[in-house]
């Protein structure tokens, strides 16, 4: 986001009565503690999936299902 349009919207905020000033921080940093734990939970759950057993044993399968087309003798 540029520069100029962050001034615009501080300055209207700015413009607000203190109070729905403080109100509006809570709720954007409620927001951005939310996105952040949510990304964090995903990262968590592809960690997990990364060191299951079961995954690996299933991509180890996929990739000898798919050997013989990297054989095929095409340029990456």
């Amino acid at each position: 986001m540029s520069q100029i349009v962050l001034s615009q919207i501080e300055q209207n905020i700015l413009q607000l009565p203190v109070d729905e000033q403080l109100l509006l921080i809570s709720q954007v940093a409620e927001k951005l503690r939310k996105k952040v734990e949510t990304q964090t939970d995903f990262e968590n759950q592809l960690s997990g999936m990364a060191n299951d057993a079961n995954i690996q044993r299933e991509l180890k399968e996929i990739e000898e299902d798919f050997r013989q087309t990297e054989l095929d003798g095409l340029e990456q």
